[in-house]
């Protein structure tokens, strides 16, 4: 009987927050970018696509009077001359500027050519420099003509730039002007027929003072919320920048916050698990409330030493961990420390001498897994007087493997060495002679010192 009501929790919280929102006090730009080419003269139902196109501009400009928070410029392509590929700025922003667009509007004559990716090309400059502005570009046109392929690449451009919040394209008439869609310069909707015109308008402008909200969910492999912290970040889609964090939280008796966000973004969500967990190109729609329920089972890890005292200090051992059978570095943690991973199987590598490494290691959800290394033994060195160069060996099933290098300039070292047989290979510097290479097989008691002399130790390789 817990789940309903946490759901309903979280509903309720949702709700109080979209009700206590306000709008947005920033000024929304609008840069209306028109398709004036010859072709906009074809019949579109009712009328031409230009004539209906005006109407509904004109219908839209007397809705949106008295909005002080909004202003639209308008730039137009493929009016000015039939043989010149051009575009200009006919209203530029300002505000209570409607007469302006509405009589630029009544005037417009499709008369050449031009392209919408000429015409964004020179968008940028169109919107004034402002921080705290929101600037949007909506083309309305009947067919993306774009000869030089080059449509995509001005786009992204534009988007990068972090000027432009969102691009959205209107395209109306027939399916077969627009037989690749031009995702990905921005929100592509076709219209077939004028009804949905002023709807499409009304949904882009009227909507765009509000926010959308997020509430995230993680949820085990049985589909139950469990108490946890997790950072939460949403970079745009298309920048690549970030746009907001959060730090998901959740108890039995908090339910986690409802983000609110800015609809005209699309979002790449990263659940900051171990590892991550990625939601791509999330669309969000303005005034609504998404519950979004993140498949997260996790598993707690702990490393530490078997319970036994020491006469000497235990190194401070670092872990690696890798998903199995990958090379890529996932985490690392202290040894005594406990971390979160998503369940999987992992490979882990404790950094000691010679390294410990345990693979396929299966972290179920819910379960709490500890393991212990041995604790080490030391060895306590005595070199000759004569600086010597040397290396320590680990003997296993194959044969012998690397330990580490001697400190030349030391005549004593103390080196803790996980328990084993090993064997030291010396000579000194001076000496490159094989004769003068001498070998000390030793063993390693775990938390116990090895003492190891070899200055009168002339026993030979």
């Amino acid at each position: 009987m817990r789940r309903p009501f946490i759901i309903i929790v979280l509903l309720l919280a949702a709700l109080t927050a979209r009700a206590q929102h306000t709008p947005r006090q920033e000024t929304t730009r609008v840069l209306l970018i028109l398709d004036c080419s010859q072709s906009m003269w074809d019949k579109w139902q009712s009328d031409s696509k230009i004539k209906v196109t005006q109407q509904v501009l004109l219908r839209f400009l007397d809705s949106i009077q008295g909005h002080t928070d909004m202003e639209v410029a308008l730039r137009v392509f493929g009016h000015l001359n039939k043989d010149a590929i051009s575009t200009q700025l006919e209203v530029p922003f300002a505000p209570d500027n409607a007469y302006q667009l509405k009589s630029k509007l009544k005037t417009l004559v499709p008369n050449g050519g031009c392209t919408a990716a000429t015409a964004l090309d020179r968008s940028l400059k169109d919107f004034p420099k402002d921080d705290h502005a929101r600037n949007i570009i909506l083309i309305i046109t009947d067919g993306m003509d774009d000869p030089d392929g080059n449509l995509c690449d001005v786009a992204q451009r534009i988007q990068q730039s972090g000027t432009i919040v969102q691009t959205f394209i209107i395209g109306i008439g027939s399916p077969d002007n627009f037989k690749q869609q031009p995702d990905c310069a921005g929100r592509f909707t076709l219209l077939t027929n004028e009804e949905r015109f002023d709807e499409t308008l009304r949904e882009i402008f009227f909507l765009s003072d509000q926010d959308a909200f997020i509430t995230f969910s993680l949820v085990d492999s049985d589909n139950r919320p469990y108490e946890t912290d997790v950072p939460i970040t949403l970079f745009d889609h298309r920048t690549h920048t970030l746009r907001y964090t959060t730090l998901y939280h959740y108890t039995s008796d908090t339910p986690p916050d409802t983000l609110a966000v800015d609809p005209f973004v699309n979002y790449d969500i990263t659940v900051h698990t171990t590892p991550s967990i990625q939601l791509l190109d999330r669309h969000l729609k303005p005034g609504r409330h998404t519950l979004i329920p993140i498949t997260a089972p996790q598993s707690s890890l702990t490393l530490s030493h078997e319970n036994r005292r020491t006469a000497f200090q235990l190194p401070p051992y670092t872990i690696l961990i890798r998903p199995h059978g990958e090379s890529e570095l996932l985490a690392s943690q202290p040894i005594n420390a406990t971390r979160r991973y998503l369940a999987g199987n992992y490979d882990i590598e404790v950094l000691s001498l010679p390294v410990i490494r345990l693979n396929n290691i299966a972290l179920r959800d819910g379960s709490n897994i500890s393991l212990q290394i041995p604790v080490p033994g030391q060895l306590a060195l005595d070199k000759p007087a004569t600086p010597s160069t040397g290396s320590i060996f680990v003997y296993h099933a194959d044969g012998l493997q690397w330990v580490c290098d001697l400190d030349p300039t030391a005549t004593t070292e103390r080196i803790t060495l996980m328990p084993g047989q090993y064997l030291l290979i010396l000579r000194p510097l001076d000496n490159p002679s094989h004769d003068a290479v001498r070998s000390f097989p030793f063993t390693i008691q775990s938390a116990q010192q090895t003492g190891l002399k070899t200055e009168n130790n002339r026993k030979k390789r």
